[in-house]
C-alpha cells in the first residue's frame, strides 16, 4: 500500500536559508526576532549572519562541518543557525535545557564537530568538549569588522543543514542528519498548503534539541514573517499564553502533551489567545483527543488543528491530517492524514512486501524529506535506510518501526510502535492500548501506562492518572477497565498524580513518573 503526496517543483539549489535571504531583499526593515523586549530586523538578522559565516569560513568550517550551538533561544541562536547555514556547514542542537549528564554524552558523538557556539550562561555544560566553545559576545567586536555580505558558498540541496540527536526505541542517543532539500520541502509545503504569508507569525515552545524546533524556528523567516522567542530556558505555560495573549501571533507548533498543557491554561482563564490563532501544528506522541475535543469545538474557534506525522530521520513530518474532518465515534484512533509534497507513505510487511488496503504494516517513509542518515553509526542502524523496488525502479525509503493502516478515505492511522510491545507474565502488550482505554473512562482527565520490575526483575504496568476531578481508587479503575480490556492488559497499579510531567521535548516523561514511584516505595520500604 502507498499513499503519495502531491508533486511540486522545487528550486535547482532548494537550499533554506536563501529563501531568508529573499526576505531580506524584499522586506529589509521587516521585524525578523523578538525576544523580551529586543528585537532585529531582516537586514539586520543578515548582516549578523553572514558576519558569523565568514568567520566559520576563515576558520575552515566549511561543507562538511559540524557546528554544535548550545544557547538559549536568543537572537544569537538565529545569528548563529544563519551563519552556519551560510557558511556551508551544518548545525547540531546541544540543548542547555538537557541534563548536564546527557550533554557529557552526546559531545563526543558528533564527526567532524568544528567548535561550538555558547554563552556565559551555557559555556560551562560543554566546556569538556574537544573543541572551541566560543562566545558571540565576546567576539563582538572582532566580528564587526567581517563582511557584512553573504560569503560565495556553494551549497546544493544534498548538504546536510542539521542534525539532532534522537533516542528512537533503543536508548541510545544517535545523530540523524537532514538534507537542505527535505527541509525547504517541508517548509515550502507549510507555506503553500496552509498560506502560511509574511503575516503568519510564530511563538516557539517545544526544547532546542527536539527536531520539532528545527522548523519552528525557521519556517517563519523562510515565510517572511516574525519569530517570537521565549525568554526561558524550559517551557512555561504562563509566559507562552502572555505572549500569544499580548502579540499578533498566528502559528504554534508543539507537542501534543504542550497542547494539552496550552488548552488547560486558556480554560482555567477563560481566554481566546490559542482560539484565535490561525494553526497549531502537533504530533511527536498518540493524541489523546478527549483532552482537547470540547475546547476544539467551542463557538468561536477559528484555530485549525493539524494532527501530524513523523520522524527526525526523515525532516520531522511526513503527514498531516486536519481534526476539523474528525467525527468522534467513527474511529478509535486519530488519522495522522494524507503525505506533504513530495512524500510517499509505504506501508510493508516484514519482507518488505507491500500490505493491501485496509492492512497493518511498518510505516515507511521515501521522497525528498528521506535524510543522510545516522552521522557515525554503522551495521543495524543505518539499515533502517533501505531501497525497494516501485514499479520496476529503486526507491530510498526510511523504515519508522511503526505500524499503521490506510482508512477507506485514503488516511493514515497509527496504530503505535511495531516494538513498543512489552512482555508481562509471559504476554506482549502495548501499553498505548491501555492509555486509550483509561482515556475513556469517567473522572480520567489523562493517564500515562509505563513498566515497572520489582525486585525480582518481574515486569507490571503501572498506570498514572491525572483525575478529572476526585481522585479515583484502584478498585474503581480496576473495575471499570476489566469491562473493556482482558485481565492481561490491566495495569497492577493505578496512582494518582496532579499531572503528568513533561520531557524537555513536551512529550510524556515516563521515565520521571516511574522514578517518583520508586522514590515512593522506597520510602515506604517496599519494592516498586
Amino acid at each position: 500500500m502507498i499513499l503519495q503526496g502531491k508533486r511540486v517543483a522545487l528550486p535547482s539549489v532548494p537550499v533554506v536559508h536563501h529563501r531568508f535571504e529573499a526576505n531580506v531583499r524584499a522586506t529589509p526593515d521587516a521585524v525578523a526576532v523578538v525576544r523580551a523586549g529586543e528585537q532585529v530586523t531582516y537586514a539586520e538578522l543578515d548582516v549578523r549572519a553572514n558576519r558569523f559565516a565568514h568567520f566559520l569560513a576563515a576558520r575552515g568550517c566549511g561543507r562538511g562541518a559540524k557546528v554544535g550551538v548550545c544557547l538559549d533561544y536568543s537572537i544569537d541562536m538565529l545569528v548563529a543557525i544563519l551563519g552556519t547555514l551560510k557558511a556551508g556547514a551544518a548545525y547540531v542542537p546541544f540543548d542547555p535545557a538537557y541534563p548536564a549528564a546527557r550533554l557529557q554524552l552526546l559531545l563526543g558523538q558528533v564527526p567532524g564537530l568544528a567548535l561550538i557556539v555558547a554563552s556565559p550562561a551555557t559555556a560551562q555544560m560543554v566546556a569538556s568538549a574537544a573543541v572551541d566553545v566560543i562566545d558571540l559576545e565576546q567576539l563582538s567586536g572582532h566580528l564587526a569588522g567581517l563582511a557584512a555580505s553573504a560569503p560565495d558558498v556553494p551549497v546544493t540541496g544534498d548538504d546536510i543543514c542539521y542534525a539532532v540527536f534522537t533516542s528512537g526505541s533503543t536508548g541510545t542517543p544517535k545523530l540523524t542528519a537532514v538534507r537542505h532539500e527535505g527541509w525547504f520541502n517541508l517548509m515550502n509545503w507549510l507555506e503553500l498548503e496552509y498560506g502560511l504569508h509574511r503575516g503568519s507569525h510564530n511563538l516557539v515552545v517545544s526544547a532546542f534539541g527536539f527536531d520539532l524546533s528545527q522548523r519552528a524556528l525557521m519556517t517563519p523567516l523562510f515565510c517572511g514573517a516574525t519569530q517570537y522567542l521565549m525568554a526561558s530556558r524550559n517551557f512555561d505555560a504562563m509566559m507562552a499564553y502572555r505572549i500569544l495573549s499580548e502579540h499578533e501571533i498566528r502559528v504554534v507548533h508543539c507537542a501534543s502533551s504542550t497542547l494539552y498543557v496550552l488548552v488547560d491554561w486558556e480554560r482555567a482563564r477563560g481566554g481566546d489567545a490559542l482560539t484565535r490563532l490561525d494553526y497549531v501544528l502537533f504530533g511527536g506522541e498518540p493524541l489523546k483527543i478527549e483532552r482537547i475535543a470540547d475546547w476544539a469545538r467551542r463557538e468561536g474557534n477559528t484555530c485549525t488543528l493539524l494532527h501530524q506525522y513523523g520522524v527526525a530521520e526523515c525532516t520531522d513530518v511526513a503527514t498531516s491530517y486536519d481534526l476539523a474532518g474528525h467525527r468522534p465515534g467513527e474511529q478509535d484512533i486519530v488519522s495522522v492524514g494524507r503525505p506533504a509534497y513530495n512524500t510517499d507513505i509505504h506501508l510493508l510487511d516484514e519482507q518488505l512486501r507491500g500490505v493491501g488496503a485496509g492492512e497493518y504494516g511498518e510505516i515507511c517513509i521515501a521522497g525528498a524529506g528521506v535524510g543522510a542518515g545516522y552521522l557515525g553509526a554503522a551495521g543495524p542502524e543505518n539499515e533502517k535506510f533501505t531501497t525497494v523496488a516501485v514499479d520496476g525502479a529503486p526507491r530510498r525509503l526510511y523504515r519508522t518501526g511503526d505500524r499503521g493502516c490506510v482508512t477507506e478515505a485514503g488516511e493514515l492511522v497509527v496504530a503505535g510502535r511495531m516494538d513498543a510491545q512489552v512482555k508481562v507474565r509471559g504476554m506482549r502488550i502495548d501499553p498505548t492500548d491501555i492509555e486509550r482505554a483509561l482515556g475513556r473512562l469517567a473522572g480520567v482527565r489523562e493517564a500515562a501506562v509505563a513498566v515497572v520490575y520489582g525486585d525480582g526483575g518481574e515486569a507490571e504496568l503501572a498506570a498514572f492518572i491525572v483525575p478529572s476531578r476526585d481522585e479515583l481508587t484502584e478498585d474503581d479503575v480496576r473495575t471499570r477497565l476489566l469491562k473493556t480490556l482482558p485481565r492481561n492488559m490491566v495495569p497492577a497499579r493505578f496512582v494518582n498524580v496532579l499531572r503528568l510531567p513533561l520531557s524537555p521535548h513536551g512529550k510524556v516523561d515516563r521515565a520521571a513518573l516511574v522514578d517518583a514511584l520508586k522514590k515512593q516505595y522506597a520510602g515506604s520500604g517496599t519494592a516498586a
